[in-house]
């Protein structure tokens, strides 16, 4: 796994991604995505927080690399505010690639103004506690998902889908080649032809039709 590959994989999209790795990884909430157009894929850099409460966030902020994206969780998703600007302004110092939060975010105008990529569960302004020592770079699950450290998270309008690290050769690979048969599939599309007779699923539904009793 190289740069180019994790820069690729945000250029290729979550939904090629996603069903280019059998449909496995999907971030599956609703995210609301801060910087509007925004794409992003990197590395997972982990911080499981105590609920309801940011002190891990503080801490994991001097662990993070260039490039990866920090993923913010708690045992159970709240509309708790995990982080805003002050604390994105720091993550963006590291050159952090973005940011998932599982939970809440607030400063909105000035994190879009910020221009770090951030999705999040929610916004919301209520503040968190600093007094509860979670767990740092551990697995974490998110939207059904688990996530650990290393793992590379790519989002984009669409939400999110995580990529083991031992896959990313291997689903790039495939989202390379279903994107080059989409690529002839649209051609056939802007001829006129329709997908019901391409895929075949004309002959499906009137086969299925003429079981019926």
């Amino acid at each position: 796994m190289n740069t180019n590959d994790i820069i690729r994989l945000s250029e290729l999209g979550v939904a090629t991604v996603y069903e280019a790795s059998g449909r496995e990884g999907l971030i599956d909430i609703p995210l609301i995505q801060i910087i509007p157009n925004s794409r992003v894929a990197g590395p997972a850099r982990i911080a499981l927080c105590g609920q309801d409460d940011n002190l891990m966030v503080h801490a994991i902020i001097e662990q993070i690399q260039p490039g990866e994206v920090l993923v913010l969780s708690m045992p159970e998703p709240a509309p708790v505010a995990l982080i805003g600007e002050l604390l994105a302004t720091q993550v963006k110092v590291k050159k952090a690639a973005g940011i998932l939060v599982d939970a809440s975010v607030r400063d909105v105008s000035e994190l879009v103004e910020l221009g770090l990529p951030i999705w999040s569960r929610f916004i919301r302004v209520r503040g968190a506690t600093k007094t509860k020592v979670g767990e740092l770079n551990v697995p974490v699950t998110v939207g059904g998902t688990q996530i650990s450290n290393g793992d590379i998270v790519v989002m984009d309008v669409d939400g999110a889908v995580c990529v083991k690290h031992e896959r990313v050769e291997e689903v790039l690979k495939a989202s390379e080649e279903r994107l080059v048969k989409e690529a002839a599939l649209r051609e056939k599309l802007l001829a006129g032809q329709i997908s019901y007779d391409l895929h075949g699923l004309r002959d499906y539904v009137e086969r299925n039709q003429n079981d019926k009793p």
